[in-house]
């Protein structure tokens, strides 16, 4: 084991000689986009979208395969790539409860320690953000009601072929990095980094459902549909509602996706959704095309990621939310002075990594204990030494709406194994993604020893069922909280919120399933 961190601590330093042989730190960038399905950065899911600058960091630089987001739904994500902890350790229980605003981001020591840096776009890392609908929602999961609190998903196509720019604040966000880039140009001996956060390819909000509506709306223009094979685009295999796992079924069912949709409209919903990744994507190239511009590409790590993916009507529903590959599956591309080229990487990674490996491109120290690993092994050029002291597992957990347990999810070989609440009263999952890369088919109680394994490694990484109940009394205590600041209004605004169709439909049954919930709190 001495002899493997030695020779890790080696990699590492030779990898900072490689980097800093100009006399400077090299720069870092990263851009990191909103529900884009990792799958599509390499093949065969590449070959259905053209999406021509992460082909250009593909070859330039190194694919991840197999990186995964530790909590599919964006500020839990995002909570867990600034601080590099697992979500239950940070308590980032959903969109509302994340990190403190005063939390120490990679970022931060990349200021401390010399680094200008600058962040634009979206953040969503930090506790309060996002609607009352969606907090109410992930409060009230463990609620014996089903009810839809999201839009139907559909597609929306505006403009004509001269319609470029459709999500323009991200376009904004986009112009001012590449201008940002550009002044740093004229000063270029103290090392910069960047982070860009778009909103793209997260679908939009569908507006004619009201103020309080989600994002159910896959919009784009002729423009971006081009750059779609529709011929590729496949028609994923639903199972019978009657056979979903019963997690499966109340999230299909909340995200409104339990009724009957055409071939035609699946597919539409797909060609939409990879349109708008080709659009982010070319946002993508404007970042990368400033630092070409500017000669600083050669000293400038840059990263592509997202914080999940999208499951654009795999499984019977869109969004997020998900441990399925569309949901939790996430794109990781890592270019820049020092690193492999054209090199695919098969080892399991997780956004939890990045903090590390930032770190480490930048030559600081990593202090205090970290739930990701460096990824400077895997890509560095000098790949000869042993790779042993990175885990063979990713852990994935969720604990916010449209799903009534917290769930936790294993990636280990060729297995995905996803445990839910105490361990007991929801039965597990378990997959070989080798075999079934559609996850149709839950070997659970065919291979009791593999499902006994993994649940033993995930008990060793996290007491899942304490975690469980300490979501379940977090809910609770919030949503009590919650209710008694509004005092008499309570029940109206609790009436309108995103579910308020399915709600009034018998408001005061709703109201009497809530307060038997908190019966035994109160």
């Amino acid at each position: 084991m001495k002899i493997q961190i030695c020779a890790l601590i080696f990699l590492c330093q030779t990898y900072a000689e490689s980097l800093y042989r100009n006399g400077t730190k090299p720069n870092i960038v990263m851009v990191m986009s909103d529900a884009f399905d990792g799958r599509l950065t390499f093949d065969p899911g590449s070959k259905v979208v053209q999406l021509p600058y992460v082909n250009y960091l593909r070859e330039l630089g190194s694919t991840f395969l197999n990186a995964y987001t530790n909590s599919p739904i964006c500020c839990p994500s995002r909570a867990a790539m600034w601080s590099g902890r697992f979500v239950h350790l940070t308590q980032s229980w959903n969109n509302y409860k994340c990190l403190d605003a005063n939390a120490t981001t990679w970022m931060d020591l990349l200021e401390a320690n010399g680094y200008l840096t600058k962040s634009m776009g979206k953040l969503d890392y930090t506790s309060g953000s996002h609607s009352v609908s969606n907090r109410v929602e992930a409060w009230t999961r463990d609620v014996q009601f089903l009810l839809r609190q999201e839009g139907r998903p559909v597609a929306q196509l505006v403009g004509n072929m001269s319609t470029v720019r459709i999500m323009r604040k991200d376009w904004e966000n986009t112009d001012m990095a590449a201008q940002w880039i550009h002044q740093r140009a004229a000063a270029p001996h103290q090392p910069f980094a960047l982070y860009l956060g778009l909103n793209l390819p997260h679908p939009y909000e569908t507006e004619s459902l009201g103020p309080n509506a989600g994002g159910s709306t896959f919009l784009t223009s002729p423009y971006w549909l081009t750059k779609v094979s529709s011929e590729l685009i496949s028609l994923p295999k639903w199972l019978p509602i009657s056979a979903m796992h019963p997690v499966d079924y109340y999230s299909t069912s909340t995200k409104n996706c339990s009724g009957d949709f055409t071939e035609e409209e699946i597919k539409s919903i797909r060609a939409f959704y990879y349109a708008m990744c080709a659009e982010a994507d070319a946002m993508l190239g404007q970042v990368v095309s400033a630092l070409r511009e500017t000669g600083l590409l050669d000293n400038t790590v840059v990263i592509f990621t997202a914080d999940h993916g999208e499951l654009a009507m795999e499984h019977r529903q869109f969004y997020k939310m998900s441990m399925f590959e569309g949901s939790s599956h996430v794109p990781l591309l890592v270019m820049g002075p020092g690193l492999t080229s054209g090199l695919q990487v098969n080892e399991l990674v997780s956004l939890v990594d990045l903090y590390p490996t930032v770190l480490d491109i930048a030559g600081i120290s990593v202090e205090g204990i970290l739930s990701g690993h460096t990824l400077i092994p895997l890509l560095s050029k000098a790949r000869t030494f042993s790779k042993k002291q990175r885990p063979d597992w990713v852990l994935s957990e969720y604990h916010g709406c449209n799903v009534n347990a917290s769930t936790y999810m294993l990636r280990s070989g060729q297995w995905k194994y996803i445990a839910y609440a105490d361990g007991l009263t929801v039965p597990p999952q378990l997959f070989d993604i080798t075999r079934d890369k559609e996850e149709l088919h839950n070997v659970a109680l065919k291979r009791l020893d593999v499902q006994a394994n993994l649940d033993k490694l995930l008990r060793s990484i996290v007491d899942y069922p304490k975690v469980s109940a300490a979501v379940h009394l977090y809910n609770k205590k919030s949503f009590g909280a919650w209710q008694y600041s509004l005092g008499r209004n309570y029940s109206q605004v609790i009436a309108n919120l995103r579910w308020h169709v399915d709600w009034q439909k018998d408001a005061l049954a709703n109201e009497r399933a809530i307060d038997n919930w908190l019966t035994d709190f109160l």
